[in-house]
């Protein structure tokens, strides 16, 4: 676990002609097959870094690497971001006229697979994320875990290297919640992703291999798991 999947350096991202800075010279990076935590009080910046991290926002200055990859020469952040990266949201971002097994799929459509392989594969993790008697249910529905859960599932049909979380426990219940993180270690350690993990959660973020804790733009503190 040597290799860092994430690496930022000096990074900043500022706003409104830089008098909003959100980010202010973060450095760290985080090993391949890794789990990290993102701490810190609401607008401190965790989101922001998220995003950069995510190839979904570039930084105002410094650099961020994913997989040896410098985000400022990627000229196509999109398709870097679909070939290597899943997303979990605080809220499942589903849409509401599609079945869950279509919402799935949405993050395959430019990989060109038939429709028929797109069904397969949705209804392979939906099954494995405990939603095999749900797939061809709309979203409303499902109660708020099973659609969470399959927020999960559309996160990984791409098979990606890297998976990103933004407080993804935060709109359900403990037990639920308690469900969705081992899902995430239970698919990491299948599929040797990298993890992160946006949590305000000290007890769910003391479980990562790496806690970073962001203050008003600032890394205040990197603390590694013993």
């Amino acid at each position: 676990m040597s290799e860092a999947a994430i690496e930022c350096k000096e990074v900043v991202r500022s706003y409104e002609g830089g008098l909003v800075q959100a980010l202010r010279g973060v450095s760290f990076s985080i090993p391949t097959q890794s789990s990290a935590a993102i701490v810190g009080p609401s607008g401190s910046g965790k989101s922001t870094l998220l995003h950069l991290i995510g190839a979904l926002d570039r930084p105002t200055s410094g650099s961020v690497s994913i997989l040896g990859q410098d985000l400022a020469r990627v000229t196509d952040l999109d398709a870097l971001r679909g070939r290597t990266i899943g997303f979990v949201f605080q809220l499942h971002h589903l849409i509401p006229n599609l079945p869950l097994w279509e919402n799935v799929t949405l993050p395959a459509l430019p990989l060109g697979l038939s429709r028929a392989e797109r069904k397969r594969k949705a209804c392979g993790l939906l099954e494995r994320v405990g939603l095999k008697e749900r797939v061809e249910f709309l979203p409303v529905k499902c109660s708020g875990g099973e659609r969470q859960r399959a927020a999960v599932a559309r996160a990984l049909i791409n098979d990606p290297q890297l998976l990103l979380a933004d407080e993804p426990t935060g709109s359900v219940d403990t037990e639920t919640g308690r469900q969705i993180l081992d899902l995430f270690e239970s698919f990491a350690e299948e599929r040797e992703m990298t993890r992160v993990l946006i949590t305000h959660n000290e007890q769910i973020a003391a479980e990562a291999d790496l806690t970073l804790r962001i203050v008003d733009g600032r890394l205040t503190e990197q603390r590694r798991k013993e």
